[in-house]
């Protein structure tokens, strides 16, 4: 009896372009406002994400579960990142009230300082690079299309909220 195969999935000539277009925007974009961050205020994309993600919440404060869920970064990695800002005098680094188990994370005024060297360079870099060549109609679709395939992507739940591996002894 012949074994039935299913054929290999692929994507037609406009997938595939939409997707290098995309990689390759998002590659040389991220490279463009990593530098200017760096020069500007000494901080990595990490960095800056965490310190504007604190910036906009509400007494700038976050558990850091939640700050890794939403920057899309390991927790281990986030907890390193926030070492460093923590040194700097950027963020402070406290128990949770909310539980014992989480560790908070809470931008200092040196922190909102640093955010506002960086930013007027940063909002030029995406200004420059991203949104230059765009119509307000093309950033608006640009937007609805990257906030629904966004949205479809985070579906699946945080890694945060998956059951941690336990260590067999």
């Amino acid at each position: 009896m012949a074994r039935m195969t299913s054929p290999s999935p692929s994507l037609d000539a406009t997938q595939l372009g939409a997707y290098f277009a995309l990689i390759e925007t998002s590659s040389l974009l991220r490279h463009a406002v990593e530098q200017q961050l760096r020069e500007a205020g000494g901080l990595s994309y990490v960095q800056f994400q965490l310190l504007a993600t604190l910036g906009d919440t509400a007494g700038g404060r976050a558990r850091m579960t939640d700050l890794a869920d939403g920057v899309v970064y390991s927790r281990s990695g986030l907890t390193y990142q926030a070492q460093t800002l923590e040194k700097r005098g950027l963020v402070t680094r406290t128990p949770s009230t909310d539980d014992e188990r989480s560790i908070d994370v809470t931008i200092t005024d040196d922190g909102r300082a640093v955010l506002a060297k960086v930013f007027p360079g940063h909002i030029e870099t995406l200004g420059d690079l991203l949104f230059a060549p765009l119509s307000r109609s093309d950033i608006e679709t640009l937007a609805e299309i990257l906030t629904r395939t966004r949205d479809h992507m985070r579906q699946t739940p945080p890694r945060s909220a998956a059951p941690r591996a336990r260590k067999s002894r």
